[in-house]
């Protein structure tokens, strides 16, 4: 029989994933440690902002403080509104600004699964020969450019762009102790085990993806960004990844293309 776990447990999972002793968590949080020993074997239950004050010096996710905050009998403190919540209008408005603004280079938002949520129409190059399955909802990034359905088979540096992005799911895994990362995780390394460092080429200012795409070699870098100081678990959890030329060849093929598009 399934039995819920309680606070103290969850925050010394917490504790142990951040490599932390009791002694360098009181450290950081200016409590003592025999108060965190007290919590974690159950002796006391903390107040509902001792707990919210741990968790931050924890770096624990939104839905997981609240998941502490209910263990220790408290009501959640943070919401998860859909993004099309009206509450969310304006950062809804600011996730498909950045995208229009991107045109036309392709970004897309993505949820903590890296599910797509937005994107842009430049995105669509990615998308060509990529098997009907893997475009069903929930349409998931990761599996897209390193499931040998996806366009993982156009990727010409595909061992470098396993080779990062395969640690980078297991940090995020770890991080957020969510048992589906960790499966996604299990899953795109069982496609391939020949991962090239991503080392830099001459010509690299970042680690390129390089995509063959209509008889034409396209090379990308991307970046991150995501919300600061979100109280909305939703918003915590979107990062939108833009992906910019690393190349002339791609940015002349990208604004041709787009051309072609608006005079039709």
């Amino acid at each position: 029989m399934h039995r819920d776990r309680t606070v103290g447990e969850l925050l010394r999972e917490w504790r142990r994933r951040r490599r932390l002793s009791q002694l360098d968590l009181a450290i950081q949080a200016d409590v003592s440690s025999r108060h965190i020993s007290f919590v974690e074997t159950g002796r006391t239950i903390p107040s509902r902002r001792m707990l919210l004050h741990l968790a931050q010096h924890l770096d624990v996710p939104l839905r997981e403080r609240n998941r502490l905050l209910v263990a220790a009998g408290y009501a959640p403190a943070y919401e998860r509104r859909p993004l099309e919540d009206p509450q969310l209008a304006q950062a809804y408005e600011a996730i498909q600004g950045v995208l229009r603004g991107h045109e036309p280079f392709p970004a897309v938002a993505v949820d903590h699964r890296w599910n797509v949520l937005l994107s842009n129409p430049a995105m669509e190059i990615f998308l060509d020969g990529v098997d009907p399955e893997l475009l069903k909802s929930p349409v998931n990034m990761m599996r897209l450019g390193l499931d040998p359905r996806g366009f993982a088979p156009r990727l010409h540096n595909l061992g470098q762009v396993r080779a990062y992005l395969l640690p980078r799911l297991a940090r995020q895994a770890a991080r957020t102790g969510d048992p589906e990362l960790s499966a996604l995780h299990e899953e795109l390394r069982s496609y391939g085990t020949e991962d090239a460092p991503p080392t830099a080429g001459p010509t690299d200012i970042a680690m390129p993806i390089r995509l063959r795409h209509d008889g034409v070699e396209l090379s990308f870098f991307s970046t991150i960004t995501t919300f600061g100081a979100a109280f909305d678990i939703t918003l915590e959890e979107i990062a939108i990844e833009t992906l910019f030329p690393a190349d002339a060849t791609t940015t002349a093929y990208l604004r041709r293309s787009a051309a072609q598009l608006t005079n039709r």
